[in-house]
């Protein structure tokens, strides 16, 4: 399928013209149609009339409890505020696996386009052709799951409270702070009108913002994490809440939107269960007991060797892999770039040679990962190989040190070592690249120029990412650095990450066929302070922030991928990780009484869209 790219946000100097067309309007609006659908650019894929998505089965057996497993723990149950966000129960709100089982958006987005986004509790949305407003219209059918209707002013509430800086995640706050005013429309209608710092991504944004009920809520209390069951519109109600442990999820019999086209053939469950477990061990066990019925596995080494338990062996359980469209995503170690030790661009640079990929690939995972290079890995929007055209460089001529040479060049590649774990030849690039950084290797130490010796402390949150850090940790002892790997329970994790309190973690980011606003979140300078937001290496750089703002506004697919190269030349250069791995695949284990679609989207597999088989025992 085509991918729909990103589009542009009108200039300032088009403003007068733009504001002349609003007041010739005899209603004060500029012209729009309502429609069914909005995508990033073009038509939407799926008809105004249609039926159902391709890859779910309208006519899925109903019933039967899931049960999922997951790492963790939880203590909240509001999924908005800052306070909690990275230990909020899977399954409330903007689950990549589980979906949105208790509140939903305005609108839904498709799996199976790179950005579209189909009528939910608003049944049509408009917007004119700069984008300067977005109007969502409600269905009249929407209900919270304790009958009440979905009202504008629920809209209005949620967005109310997003707006408060420091309250709910940032992101959030972001996206509000371009429009200039909220305005109910009618009875039905909610009208975005945009500042100047809009672009053209922030109607499909806000089409995906989730609508909370005002009577369900209190706005004294809001910023408070709760482990109250809270009333959403989604197709589930929760049932039961056992802090840390367990929440359990009951179908909605009287649930608003079943018959809908975007929600046919999913939702296909009585009852949903996610059981919580400390570490991966447990986990496993307990989905070898059949304790939990469906499994991702990013692990190759574990998918070759730890698979072959007798449900594996006799077809109770199966294992599958799944092909993807998107792009492989950022992992990596992430330098906390607001620590003095990695504050320098050299330093963070000769740390990266130390990295022995071929020796973690071949020693820990059987060979089965790919090195991720650049940011756009696997994907057209890649500018690693590549040299930079014209239009890259005119893009980045305003930040002439922002892009290293050899990055400019596309002769820039992550270093491969001789997989022994002690390559010499990289060992001696990175000492040399230390001691013109004002480093001098001294008693078997490696000491700056303020005379302390380079140290610092990479926090794991699994066994896993432990084993990996400790091999880098070896390697980096080899040439004198003193890299303490430490490992911390969940919640102790969550906590140091949220408020930026680490040296280095490991850390991944989904790939996106089509980047965009959410980029500010993770490398943008307006995210390299907030409390709670994704920029872990602590971003704060004009070029990255203008290549950005070139993404949200191309107006071409040819200019969306100029900038989306130039933006990862800059991040390449700055060295903000030490890039790990990836699969080119998706693999899943479930129990075989668990069914799915013979047709899987774009960005692969959709457990909403799987079912429970009816004739299990």
């Amino acid at each position: 399928m085509r991918p729909f790219p990103i589009t542009g946000r009108p200039q300032l100097r088009l403003l007068p013209l733009v504001l002349a067309a609003v007041l010739a309007m005899p209603c004060g609006f500029a012209a729009a149609e309502p429609t069914h659908a909005l995508a990033m650019q073009g038509e939407a894929a799926m008809p105004a009339d249609f039926d159902h998505f391709p890859f779910v089965d309208p006519d899925a057996p109903q019933g039967g409890t899931m049960r999922y497993g997951v790492f963790g723990t939880f203590d909240n149950l509001n999924p908005i505020i800052v306070r909690g966000a990275m230990t909020t129960a899977r399954g409330i709100w903007f689950d990549p696996e589980f979906g949105n089982l208790v509140f939903e958006p305005l609108m839904q987005r498709s799996p199976d386009e790179a950005f579209t986004l189909y009528g939910l509790l608003a049944e049509t949305v408009e917007t004119d052709d700069a984008r300067s407003f977005v109007e969502f219209t409600l269905n009249e059918k929407a209900r919270f799951s304790d009958g009440k209707p979905v009202r504008v002013e629920d809209v209005l509430f949620t967005t109310e409270m997003m707006k408060i800086p420091g309250v709910v995640r940032p992101q959030y706050t972001n996206w509000l702070s371009k429009v200039d005013r909220i305005e109910k429309v009618g009875e039905r209608g909610v009208r975005f009108t945009f500042n100047d710092e809009a672009d053209r991504e922030l109607p499909l944004l806000l089409a995906g913002l989730p609508v909370l009920p005002e009577h369900g809520f209190d706005r004294a209390t809001f910023e408070r994490t709760t482990l109250e069951p809270v009333i959403g519109s989604g197709p589930y109600v929760i049932d039961r809440v056992e802090p840390g442990r367990r929440i359990v999820y009951r179908k909605n019999p009287d649930y608003w939107a079943k018959d809908l086209p975007a929600k046919r053939g999913t939702d296909n469950y009585d009852g949903i269960v996610i059981e919580y477990f400390r570490d991966a061990n447990t986990q496993f066990e307990a989905f070898q007991k059949g304790l939990f019925y469906v499994l991702a596995e990013g692990n190759p080494r574990r998918w070759e060797t730890v698979y072959d338990f007798p449900a594996v062996q006799d077809g109770r359980v199966i294992k599958e892999t799944f092909q993807t469209g998107r792009p492989a995503g950022t992992y990596g170690f992430f330098f906390n770039t607001r620590r003095p030790v990695f504050a320098d661009r050299d330093v963070r640079a000769a740390l990266s040679l130390l990295f022995d990929f071929e020796w973690v690939n071949q020693n820990l995972y059987y060979g089965g990962y790919k090195r991720i290079s650049g940011y756009f890995a696997n994907s057209e929007l890649s500018s690693v190989g590549l040299p930079a055209s014209d239009a890259e460089k005119a893009l980045l001529a305003p930040f002439p040190e922002a892009v290293t040479p050899d990055v400019m060049a596309g002769e820039w590649q992550p270093p491969v070592s001789d997989g022994s774990g002690s390559d010499r030849r990289l060992m001696r690039q990175a000492v040399d690249a230390l001691q013109a950084a004002g480093f001098t290797f001294s008693g078997g130490r490696m000491i700056g120029a303020d005379g302390n010796p380079l140290r610092f402390e990479i926090l794991t949150q699994n066994a896993d990412q432990q084993r990996i850090a400790l091999g880098y940790a070896r390697t980096l002892s080899r040439v004198g650095i003193d890299a303490e790997v430490r490992q911390v329970d969940d919640a102790q994790y969550q906590l140091r990450k949220q408020s930026f309190d680490y040296d280095m973690l490991i850390a991944p980011f989904n790939g996106t066929l089509s980047p965009g606003a959410e980029q500010r979140g993770r490398w943008g300078s307006v995210s390299a302070e907030a409390p709670g937001s994704f920029n872990y290496a602590g971003v704060a750089s004009p070029a990255a922030d203008a290549m950005i703002d070139a993404m949200t506004s191309a107006r071409t697919r040819e200019a969306f991928v100029t900038a989306v190269r130039a933006y990862d030349r800059v991040l390449i250069s700055g060295q903000y990780l030490v890039p790990l791995f990836y699969l080119g695949e998706q693999r899943l284990a479930r129990w075989s009484f668990v069914k799915h679609p013979d047709v899987i989207p774009l960005t692969g597999y959709h457990l909403p869209a799987f079912w429970m088989d009816p004739a299990r025992d």
